[in-house]
């Protein structure tokens, strides 16, 4: 009789799959990602990426998420996963992907590559916001793309007196302003006009939304900044963080933004120059050579 096939021991031990619930492909993968982790001899749970209050505790104990959905589901899970500094192996199943490292056909071997740790983990700047008012603290965020300040409901401009590690900057009129990370500038801030950083900078990205009569380009910060946001209008404004989350905000309100305390971590299985051709063939341009 042969002896029973020896099965390594994972890289990751403790495995969570988030699947986006308006997908059903994608709970379909998870359940059979998952026993596919667990014949690895890891242990697996499963969860919706939107139900951030029962994905809390599992999280703290685990050592490796993946996640199956598009670049938003990856978002909520870099917020979730980067106190704990645990790496994230996305699957794209929504349209451009550009923080996920797999297609869905190629989740099994995307799968066995990392679980036998064949496999090196991307860290990402995120920022950290705080709103204050009247010198008080009322809420602090994370973000892995972006914080933007911007008009409320109505079609009026916004005053943004902007300072950067305490020395005035100018005072924006405009729509909004968009503080985005490398990360971020694939995403509203690309569509905005803002030039494209490729993820290992610590930079900031300060960019104008339609600004009127004020300044109107887009300026990329010195790594470890402060940036310090006043806002003057006679309605209201709003704080959105990685386009997920919006928060009010009233006149003479402020935003202080900086590097924050924790790094989105992602596996990647690619060479290290892979961002470039990722970039070029998201963004549907040809890769190959002439």
């Amino acid at each position: 009789m042969s002896a029973p096939a020896h099965i390594p021991e994972p890289a990751f031990k403790r495995v969570g799959l988030l699947y986006h619930p308006k997908l059903a492909e994608s709970r379909v993968m998870a359940a059979e990602i998952f026993e596919a982790v667990e014949s690895r001899g890891a242990s697996g749970w499963v969860s919706s990426v939107w139900d951030e209050a029962a994905i809390r505790e599992p999280v703290a104990s685990s050592d490796l998420l993946i996640v199956l959905g598009g670049d938003g589901s990856m978002l909520r899970a870099a917020r979730l996963a980067a106190p704990y500094r645990i790496p994230i192996l996305g699957v794209n199943m929504g349209r451009l992907g550009f923080l996920s490292e797999a297609q869905p056909a190629e989740w099994p071997l995307a799968v066995e590559q990392t679980m036998a740790g064949n496999c090196w983990i991307e860290e990402r700047l995120m920022v950290h916001a705080e709103h204050q008012r009247q010198g008080q603290s009322v809420g602090v965020y994370e973000a892995l793309n972006e914080v933007v300040i911007s008009r409320a409901q109505l079609a009026r401009v916004i005053r943004l007196a902007t300072y950067i590690d305490g020395g005035y900057l100018t005072t924006y009129t405009a729509d909004g302003l968009i503080v985005a990370t490398s990360t971020g500038s694939t995403a509203y801030a690309l569509a905005a006009g803002g030039p494209i950083l490729p993820p290992e900078l610590e930079n900031f990205l300060l960019i104008p939304l339609a600004a009127h009569l004020s300044l109107d380009r887009g300026l990329v910060l010195s790594k470890g900044v402060t940036v310090c946001v006043q806002i003057s209008t006679d309605h209201t404004a709003a704080l959105t963080v990685d386009g997920q989350y919006e928060v009010e905000l009233a006149n003479d309100d402020e935003i202080v933004m900086s590097a924050g305390p924790s790094v989105g971590r992602f596996v990647r299985l690619q060479e290290k120059n892979y961002f470039y051709r990722t970039l070029m063939r998201r963004l549907g341009y040809q890769t190959g050579k002439r």
